[in-house]
């Protein structure tokens, strides 16, 4: 749980849990801001390789396959899944903290809402 991303103002912000917040103004400095999240994981074992900005993530998996495939370990380069998109927080977040997590995830894309939809804090009450 050290790694967390939030959502603020339409942009996913990602922070080190383990920082101390600013004593002036009481919040962590963030390690990555970026409108999309892209996540690379293999779709057997759900484990998470790399997570951020879309850009570097494809780049990363686009050299790491490319290596594999190189090293005559094509099955395993295969294995490397990409998914970007604007991912609801609390699903990104729990890729990360519960281990094989993303690959339910995976199977699950389709039907995942919108992830910068938020939804509201409390159901709204009509007046009487």
């Amino acid at each position: 749980m050290d790694m967390q991303y939030q959502l603020k103002a339409g942009s996913y912000y990602l922070y080190d849990m383990r920082e101390t917040p600013s004593a002036v103004t009481g919040e962590r400095r963030f390690k990555l801001k970026t409108d999309t999240v892209a996540i690379a994981f293999d779709v057997h074992t759900g484990e998470v390789h790399q997570h951020g900005s879309p850009t570097r993530i494809q780049s990363w998996a686009n050299n790491t396959r490319r290596r594999l495939r190189a090293a005559g370990a094509q099955d395993v380069a295969n294995d490397i899944v990409v998914v970007s998109g604007p991912l609801p927080v609390d699903e990104l977040n729990k890729c990360l903290w519960v281990r094989g997590y993303v690959r339910r995830m995976f199977s699950r894309l389709a039907t995942l809402p919108h992830g910068k939809l938020q939804r509201p804090s409390e159901p709204f009450r009509k007046a009487a």
